[in-house]
């Protein structure tokens, strides 16, 4: 039996490489490299280079742009998790003065607040940070593009006001309490907010000749929380991981799900396209994704990671604009997904049983409609249909004979059962829903009541 942190088998690798290789040719870069995890683990990294047998390793640190944001999110999120702040809070309850203080927190996060897309005056991301050195710079005179909370807008301006806010409510520079909090408790040792060697030189490619020119690295300065980041394969595979599964010295599993649930709208135009806290939300071809990808004038990248079928992967190439990044790396995770599926953990009948859940299975009825009721291995429960579409939710045990619902359209209501007098259950309740263990259950407090003549035959 395959175990997880074995190699990936020849076939796999090879598609894998020719992936990459399509991707740096027909996207004409001078350099591309991408890495694959399984289960946490690296089980493969490729390079292709214009200079043969100079090609980047998982190792080589490329600039990943808007990748940075995830990593901004993950420190705001801790704040919310020692209590320091609310997401519900305004920003301005925290960093007063900037302007756009009405924005929740959370709008911020998920590029809801209503913030314009990019700063005034000149294109930021080529000229230097030192040109904006306050808040007022970066924001404007009318910071505001559309209604607080009504549509996703992407902006990076709301990164750096999120930047600002960990800087004020932690007292140091952003870049410092990243280091702290995230690179150095995960072993991210080669991510870093200046370029470290080895690392990749930045480059245009003319879009009608194949020739080049150097781009510019400039310092991004109040900027940097959106886009500043250098980093490698490896040490990303490895955030990924972090992003599916936590980590209690960074954030925890329920923190990071509710980063990779969706905050907002769906992007305009793309049904399979959402954004939840710094992070990106896609189902591609079939496979649940979260990740981000990110770009800066000489840089592309992308990261995407299956919590459900334990594959991250990442893709860098040191080219202004060409190759799709983020299109490699989600292919590259639906390789090995469709190659190489993920060996399902054995059944095992549970440790122990709530006898009151237990007496709760099988079928309820909603009205008319038939829905059954399954324990699950952590001790909640499922509710969903016997068959087709419709409402489906897991629910996690309250420890008292309820359950909150933790998805879909239940998410957050409590399930409890009603019980008679002499211990035995009357009904369910879902949120003002009543389910009768037969289709509108005369013995049951149905709304409206059920007609005192019954089922007829006409």
């Amino acid at each position: 039996m395959t175990t997880p942190h074995e190699e990936l088998l020849p076939a796999t690798r090879r598609a894998l490489l020719h992936r990459i290789a399509t991707t740096q040719t027909e996207g004409r870069a001078p350099s591309v490299v991408a890495s694959v995890a399984r289960e946490g683990e690296l089980v493969w990294s490729g390079g292709r280079s214009m200079v043969d047998g100079h090609e980047p390793d998982e190792n080589v640190q490329y600039r990943i742009g808007s990748i940075t944001k995830t990593f901004t999110a993950v420190l705001v999120m801790r704040l919310r998790d020692e209590g320091v702040l609310d997401l519900g809070d305004p920003l301005e309850k925290h960093l007063p003065g900037t302007g756009a203080g009405e924005a929740t927190i959370v709008e911020l996060l998920a590029h809801t607040g209503g913030l314009a897309a990019e700063t005034p005056g000149e294109w930021w991301e080529r000229t230097p940070g030192s040109t904006r050195p306050e808040l007022a710079d970066v924001l404007g005179e009318q910071p505001f593009k559309h209604p607080v909370g009504r549509r996703f807008h992407y902006s990076n301006p709301g990164y750096t006001l999120l930047g600002s806010l960990v800087e004020a409510l932690r007292g140091a520079p952003w870049e410092e309490v990243l280091r702290r909090e995230i690179l150095e408790p995960l072993g991210l040792s080669r991510t870093s907010a200046q370029p470290e060697a080895p690392h990749a030189g930045g480059w245009a490619v003319h879009p009608w000749a194949d020739v080049m020119m150097p781009e510019a690295v400039e310092d991004l300065g109040l900027m940097a929380p959106a886009g500043q980041l250098w980093s490698t394969t490896a040490d990303l595979a490895r955030f990924a991981w972090f992003l599916a599964k936590g980590d209690d010295r960074v954030l925890g599993a329920e923190s990071v799900r509710e980063m990779r649930t969706p905050a907002g709208p769906s992007q305009p135009g793309d049904r399979d396209r959402s954004y939840g806290l710094g992070l990106d939300l896609l189902r591609w071809e079939g496979i649940e994704l979260a990740g981000h990808t990110g770009s800066l004038p000489g840089f592309l990248a992308g990261v995407w990671v299956s919590e459900q079928e334990g594959v991250a992967a990442v893709a860098l190439a040191n080219c202004t604009s060409g190759p799709l990044m983020g299109t490699l790396a989600a292919d590259l995770v639906k390789i090995v997904a469709e190659a190489e599926p993920r060996i399902p953990e054995p059944w095992r009948p549970l440790p122990e049983v709530d006898e009151k859940a237990l007496e709760l299975t099988g079928p309820w009825y909603w009205g008319t409609q038939v829905l059954a009721l399954r324990l699950t291995a952590d001790g909640g429960v499922e509710l969903g249909p016997l068959s087709g579409a419709g409402r489906q939710a897991r629910f996690t045990s309250n420890g008292d004979g309820t359950w909150t619902g933790l998805n879909g359209y239940y998410a957050g209501e409590l399930l409890r059962a009603v019980r008679r007098p002499d211990g035995s259950v009357s009904h369910l309740d879902l949120g003002s829903f009543v389910f009768t263990r037969e289709p509108y259950d005369a013995g049951a407090p149905v709304p409206g009541g059920v007609d005192p003549q019954g089922w007829r035959a006409f």
